[in-house]
């Protein structure tokens, strides 16, 4: 067995059904699953656990709140902060690198105008003010969200979220990683100036990606 650190799921664990993600029974079964994982384990949630429930005539609050009792727990021995309130978004320190973990789900067009993602995005900024403080070597930004980096400039959804992107990654200069999932395609490329982007393989091609750091380099392998 692989010495991980920790391992990180950027949500959608399950279609968006009463019968999988939409449901109390799968969300059940997911978190008793996850529980056998040996490594450190943080789930963020994805729009299939919640927002999209909408779309089959569920609550998605309801939903959310669902989704909080059962994986707003600890991981291991790895120190997670989380926001009062709104105790998906995380974050937390490991071999001198920062990681802000973020309730952004993805989908078509979700509604992020509210509370909670104000919320959201202040979190970030504290995070991010937080990691330059400890002189983090760098900082990674996990979420569900594909940000539509490719309507820079538009009105969207997701225009404030790269606003805060594009600023934060010029601060930092080559420090910033987004890791994300939602459009079900693997990237690693440079999306702004300065930052670094891994989107995640999605189904149908299941899989993972695993990051090390050596000698200031980090170096991305996958396992499809």
């Amino acid at each position: 067995m692989q010495h991980l650190a920790f391992v990180v799921h950027v949500g959608d664990i399950g279609t968006s059904s009463p019968a999988q993600a939409c449901g109390d029974a799968w969300l059940q079964t997911r978190a008793r699953q996850f529980a056998k994982i040996r490594h450190p384990f943080i789930l963020l949630p994805g729009d299939n656990e919640w927002t999209d429930c909408a779309k089959r005539g569920m609550d998605p609050q309801a939903r959310l709140s669902a989704w909080r009792a059962l994986f707003c727990r600890n991981a291991g021995n790895l120190q997670i902060e989380r926001q009062p309130g709104f105790c998906e978004n995380v974050r937390w320190q490991a071999h001198r690198m920062a990681f802000i973990g973020l309730n952004v789900p993805g989908g078509s067009e979700p509604d992020l105008g509210d509370a909670r993602m104000a919320a959201t995005l202040e979190w970030l900024d504290e995070s991010l003010a937080l990691a330059e403080q400890r002189g983090a070597a760098r900082i990674f930004i996990l979420m569900h969200a594909d940000p539509r980096f490719a309507r820079i400039g538009t009105r969207d959804a997701y225009a404030r979220l790269r606003a805060v992107l594009a600023t934060q990654a010029a601060w930092f200069r080559g420090r910033l990683v987004l890791v994300h999932g939602d459009t079900h395609a693997y990237r690693d490329d440079q999306p702004l100036p300065g930052l670094r982007r891994l989107e995640m393989w999605g189904a149908p091609f299941v899989s993972w990606l695993r990051a090390t750091e050596k000698n200031g380099a980090l170096r991305v392998d996958s396992g499809w």
